[in-house]
């Protein structure tokens, strides 16, 4: 019989989804938070065909003839959470460059990503609903990372395909990932001091600079082009800057080499990490380049990183620095994604600020600002449903949705196990049916 009970839940959840992509849906009731307008108290937010069409106060918004509406009251709806640095799927250490050499911007994280992982499952559980996922930084240039979205509805994602945020040809969308500092400095190949790491990466965009070059001269004719190089066409998007730099570092003469070297080849970068970020926020803010930054709430780590501080975000914010907060997950679990935020304002930075770092400020990071980020008509349908303040220690996330259709409920049993269970109870393999109901509750373990 509990078996059947879960069936059936199972075929309404379903049912709705299926639902929300052919009516259009009014969430009524909710305080809203917009991040690109004031907050409303008690709001309406109708969506249709995956976008935002209207949002306002309840009494100012009409719902659509035939809509779905869904009363919210009591509850906070934000925008989806946008992680400008993560790993999941697979995709750290194992998932870019290897041992071979430094620099490979060639390498593509978009073949080594395993959608069934069930990392996409906790980032929907934490509200999340756009990720950039990243090579690891062991590398000068590890590889081209890729953005998506956790389109995780039924019927179950397989591929790669079904995630990745295309651009107007169709291809996946994403950047480079460079990194400095310690990571990248081993025996040769790999160099062995910061001077030499520099080097390494001007002598490379040297070549991109004369391979562009060439392709340029040979105006199309195949007789005069040079022979095809992956890396350098990789790297030759950079310099076009059709391809942002997410930059790895984290000392205070990491972050200034960083900037140097952008400056010098025109390269549009992001900074990751920062932790000495609060040390020359006035250079950053000078050079107008954005930081990502990560809030580590326990000591430990590199120790590149032993100044890290919970004002970072606050300093940047003051400085002018465009920021965004990011999981590195596993680093933080990206279930407490939220928790960079609230730490951030306790140390200082703005409660509008802390907002925007988790969703239009990240946008802004990949280039999407147009699409998400914000409540606004016209992007993409993708929120949060909250049972609190999203800076609450006590928020829990209780629904999420990406493009008009909703990926994580609390109250589905599956779902809840993601989202309070530990790293086992929420791995890749499902768990067996004896252990996966509370026979008080009705709420899985």
């Amino acid at each position: 019989m509990r078996i059947g009970v879960f069936l059936a839940s199972c075929l309404m959840v379903s049912a709705v989804t299926a639902m929300a992509q052919d009516r259009p849906l009014a969430f009524v009731g909710a305080r809203i938070i917009r991040v690109d307008g004031d907050e409303i108290p008690q709001g309406t937010l109708v969506v249709e065909k995956g976008k935002i069409t209207a949002i306002g106060p309840d009494e100012h918004v009409p719902i659509p003839l035939g809509a779905n509406k869904i009363d919210v009251a009591g509850r906070v709806i934000m925008p989806g959470l946008v992680d400008t640095h993560s790993h999941i799927g697979g995709s750290g250490s194992l998932g870019g460059a290897d041992g071979s050499g430094p620099i490979q911007p060639g390498v593509r994280i978009y073949d080594s990503i395993n959608v069934l992982d069930s990392g996409f499952k906790r980032a929907a559980a934490g509200g999340l609903t756009t990720l950039n996922i990243m090579p690891g930084s062991g590398h000068l240039i590890s590889g081209q990372t890729i953005y998506v979205k956790l389109r995780l509805a039924h019927p179950k994602p397989k591929k790669i395909d079904d995630f990745f945020i295309a651009d107007a040809g169709g291809a996946p969308l994403g950047g480079l990932k460079m990194a400095n500092g310690t990571n990248s400095m081993h025996e040769p190949p790999f160099p062995g001091t910061r001077g030499k790491s520099a080097f390494l990466v001007r002598e490379q965009y040297i070549k991109a600079r004369e391979y562009q070059d060439k392709v340029a001269r040979a105006a199309g004719d195949a007789a005069k082009l040079p022979p095809r190089d992956l890396n350098l066409e990789a790297l030759v998007e950079s310099l076009q800057g059709k391809r942002i730099i997410h930059h790895h570092t984290h000392r205070h003469d990491d972050i200034i080499t960083v900037l140097r070297l952008a400056q010098e080849f025109g390269l549009k970068v992001v900074l990751h990490h920062v932790s000495d970020g609060w040390k020359v926020a006035d250079e950053i803010a000078k050079a107008r380049v954005a930081c990502s930054v990560i809030v580590i709430d326990s000591p430990g780590g590199k120790l590149e990183a032993r100044d890290s501080s919970f004002k970072t975000g606050g300093v940047l914010e003051k400085a002018g620095v465009l920021t965004a907060f990011h999981t590195d997950d596993w680093i933080t679990d990206s279930r407490l994604f939220r928790r960079s935020a609230a730490l951030a304002v306790r140390a200082g930075m703005s409660r509008e600020a802390a907002l925007k770092a988790l969703t239009i400020s990240g946008a802004k990071m990949l280039g999407l600002e147009d699409r998400i980020g914000s409540l606004t008509p016209g992007k993409d349908a993708d929120f949060t449903i909250l049972d609190a303040d999203p800076l609450s220690v006590y928020a829990k996330t209780l629904e999420t949705w990406v493009e008009g259709v909703k990926v994580f409920d609390r109250t589905d049993p599956t779902d809840y196990l993601y989202a309070i269970g530990g790293y086992g109870a929420g791995h890749d393999q499902a768990p067996y049916l004896c252990c996966f109901e509370n026979a008080d509750t009705g709420a899985a373990k």
